[in-house]
């Protein structure tokens, strides 16, 4: 059985495909233990610690992310893989384990940077008053 997720954070999204196998994870048809920088790394894998290691033996999981920068390209693939096992395995406890650790890992962060406007130089920084 194959199950399709995706995950969104900021502008990134994250496409995932959970199939049973070997234990691969893929992020952008590379192996995860080559993603850099770390954080990111050990973001993505969040959702096999807390289900426990040897989950992740039975299935391959490929993910393609795109958009954002790297820190939300890691949450977006981190909400993927965990919507993606817990959907794939069907499990109401892991489900609840997760939602106990972190909300973000099941629903994702709607938040948006907010677009900048005239009369600043950011979103809502105005430019300097002069009286004199």
């Amino acid at each position: 059985m194959v199950t399709n997720t995706s995950g969104k954070k900021k502008t990134a999204v994250a496409r995932a495909t959970v199939r049973e196998g070997e234990g691969r994870v893929r992020i952008n048809s590379q192996p995860v233990e080559l993603v850099e920088p770390e954080q990111a790394r050990l973001k993505m894998l969040e959702p096999f610690r807390i289900a426990g290691e040897e989950l992740r033996d039975g299935v391959d999981i490929d993910v393609s992310v795109d958009g954002g920068g790297f820190s939300g390209q890691a949450d977006a693939a981190r909400t993927a893989i965990a919507r993606g096992l817990v959907q794939h395995l069907g499990d109401a406890e892991l489900r609840e384990a997760y939602l106990n650790f972190d909300r973000t890992l099941l629903v994702n962060d709607v938040r948006q940077s907010e677009p900048k406007k005239w009369g600043g130089p950011g979103a809502r920084a105005r430019y300097q008053k002069s009286y004199r």
